[in-house]
């Protein structure tokens, strides 16, 4: 029997431009207990259904809603890992549910599917994560420097490629919002009131670090943002997606201007001779 034919298999398949990976033809049932409820209320109803290769938790879920329960609610949109959309926590830990396979999870075990703890819940999977846009509102957008004359005769900004490569890894967020649900001062200390969280940290730094913007928001920063209320336990960076070294790229530059705008004369010097803050 063809390797094709044998659901107990591994079948050899190909892909884009030729590349071959394996992939486990495994059947039979597979159990979720999944999270429902409105508002404070809510319980883990246990759903079993048929395995099919390759199916990963948001396919699950997709089963579920037509087969078992069609009012199960759950956000979606692209099943690729790239709106953002489907986050949720599995098993305990922040994931996308379209990028959870079933083969990378305990084989025979209940999956354990709850919405995000840190927002407010909707409606079972469905939580309210507009906090985060109003954050976002907050944040003084790109502003242009003034161009120098060699710049304005070309027409365009001098950025070296270092600088283009780390404004341009900030920009990879799909704001999942993963990194915002996983943060403790967010998540087991509710301290929305003082921290803005390290998805908008940053959003800060890829404006801040971007030597084509003119605005200065150092002191937003430390009093809006919060910055010093992280204390770099890099557990938003383990759970991205995008994999954007958010703690070590973002977090920590951010700190150590704050510091150096409060604390270093050489930098009180400077800015008092020039009248400009670093950029």
């Amino acid at each position: 029997m063809s390797a094709g034919h044998d659901p107990g298999v591994a079948a050899s398949l190909e892909g884009a431009g030729g590349m071959r990976f394996e992939e486990t033809k495994s059947t039979g049932k597979v159990t979720l207990k999944v999270f429902r409820g409105q508002g404070d209320v809510g319980v883990y109803q246990e759903f079993t259904i048929d395995k099919e290769p390759g199916m990963v938790v948001l396919d699950c879920i997709h089963k579920i809603q037509e087969e078992q329960a069609t009012d199960l609610a759950c956000r979606w949109n692209c099943k690729a890992g790239k709106c953002g959309s489907c986050s949720a926590e599995v098993n305990g830990k922040p994931k996308l549910m379209c990028m959870m396979r079933l083969s990378d999870l305990p084989d025979g075990e209940p999956i354990r599917v709850a919405p995000l703890k840190t927002f407010p819940l909707v409606k079972d999977l469905v939580t309210d994560v507009s906090w985060n846009y109003a954050q976002n509102e907050r944040i003084k957008p790109f502003s242009p420097r003034e161009m120098t004359a060699e710049e304005k005769a070309k027409g365009e900004f001098n950025m070296k490629q270092m600088d283009v490569d780390r404004v341009q890894e900030f920009r990879k967020c799909i704001e999942c919002f993963l990194c915002q649900d996983v943060c403790h001062v967010l998540r087991t200390h509710d301290r929305k009131d003082a921290f803005m969280g390290p998805r908008f940290m940053i959003r800060f730094a890829g404006l801040e670090m971007n030597p084509a913007d003119g605005a200065d928001r150092v002191e937003d920063v430390r009093e809006d943002g919060g910055v010093g209320m992280c204390n770099i336990t890099r557990c938003c960076t383990e759970v991205c997606p995008e994999h954007i070294g958010i703690t070590d790229n973002g977090i920590i530059p951010m700190k150590e201007r704050v510091a150096d705008d409060r604390y270093d004369p050489l930098v009180w010097l400077g800015r008092l001779l020039t009248g400009k803050r670093r950029k």
